[in-house]
């Protein structure tokens, strides 16, 4: 369960790491010269969780800048949690692989010790007992293994998740400070629809 969980996140964040920060960066460009722009191109990431969280809110425009927060702040948490898959798995092995290897070696200690008798200790009947032991405490070893590398993989996994954080929360912001400033302008001048952040209206105003 460790290994086929690693090679999928190590898969899956390969995927999403390559490229992203030049996809938001050219979103978040076309928003300040065009919403239509800018929701194509978010539209063509969608295989992206950059993609698909900017997307959310910039199909929303029109709409009312607390709207728009929110649909960034759903976004983020859907992507965001959808990037969590595989933790439980990997929490359950850390937390399991050390018992499972603990309750291998007491196991082997009960049936090694099982048939010695006090009369037998320091002859030849005991012989097979060291070799016994020893074999169980590999499970204990085997265990440990698992855990520690299934901890240092869930420890990268967690990086990458607060760089997205980071990305998400970075992104968001100043896609919605654009929104503002664009939703300012439109309210200041009747009939300016926010549909380009760079144009402005006539003289007529419309």
């Amino acid at each position: 369960m460790a290994i086929a969980t690693i090679f999928e996140r190590l898969w899956f964040w390969s995927n999403v790491l390559r490229g992203e920060k030049k996809i938001a960066e050219q979103i978040l460009d076309a928003a300040r010269r065009s919403w239509e722009e800018a929701t194509d191109l978010a539209r063509q990431a969608n295989n992206q969780p950059i993609g698909r969280f900017l997307y959310t809110p910039l199909r929303l425009a029109n709409q009312e800048p607390e709207v728009f927060r929110l649909a960034l702040e759903a976004s983020a948490d859907e992507e965001l949690n959808s990037m969590r898959r595989g933790d439980k798995v990997l929490e359950a092995v850390i937390a399991l692989a050390p018992l499972l290897g603990l309750l291998g070696t007491v196991l082997g200690l009960i049936s090694s010790l099982g048939s010695i008798r006090l009369g037998d200790l320091g002859t030849a009947s005991t012989a097979g007992v060291t070799l016994g032991i020893g074999e169980a405490l590999i499970s204990t070893a085997a265990g440990l293994v698992i855990a520690i590398t299934a901890l240092v993989f869930y420890r990268l996994f967690q990086a990458f998740l607060f760089q997205q954080t980071r990305m998400f929360h970075r992104a968001g912001n100043e896609l919605e400070l654009t929104y503002r400033q664009a939703w300012s302008r439109t309210n200041q001048t009747p009939g300016y629809l926010l549909k380009s952040t760079t144009e402005r209206p006539d003289s007529s105003g419309y």
